[in-house]
């Protein structure tokens, strides 16, 4: 039975499915707008980005917080059972070795809320992003 949100009248397949009513200006409405166990996980992961892209600009691009210069750099955004982080397909080939444990597709990654978020490769990943993508 489908469902429709009374306070932005969108209308859905499942009976009070997660969804954003209205799209987030900030980063910071981003992650409020998510589920409170969900925030921990994204304020890491911004930090993780944040860190490995100290120069970059961060805005809402697609509904999700992304990091730019001069054009988006990376993305990511939370999921009902995963963190997506998005680098692009070009990124997910060059990194399929170190991302064979993960949930990968072309420039997806999926990050499980259950396992240990691998920061030192998200740096990696973002920072290869910039390189290649932000000049």
């Amino acid at each position: 039975m489908k469902w429709t949100c009374p306070a932005c009248g969108r209308t859905f397949e499942r009976q009070g499915q997660s969804h954003y009513c209205g799209k987030p200006q900030t980063v910071d409405e981003y992650i409020a707008a998510q589920e409170e166990s969900v925030r921990p996980r994204l304020s890491e992961i911004r930090a993780i980005l944040k860190e490995a892209l100290p120069d970059a600009e961060e805005c809402i691009s697609w509904s999700m917080p992304t990091y730019r210069k001069g054009k988006n750099l990376i993305h990511f955004a939370a999921s009902k059972k995963h963190l997506g982080l998005y680098p692009g397909g070009e990124a997910t080939a060059v990194f399929a070795d170190e991302l064979a444990g993960f949930d990968v597709s072309k420039g997806t990654i999926r990050l499980p809320y259950d396992r240990e978020l691998p920061a030192e490769l998200i740096g990696r990943v973002a920072k290869w992003c910039r390189e290649t993508y932000g000049r």
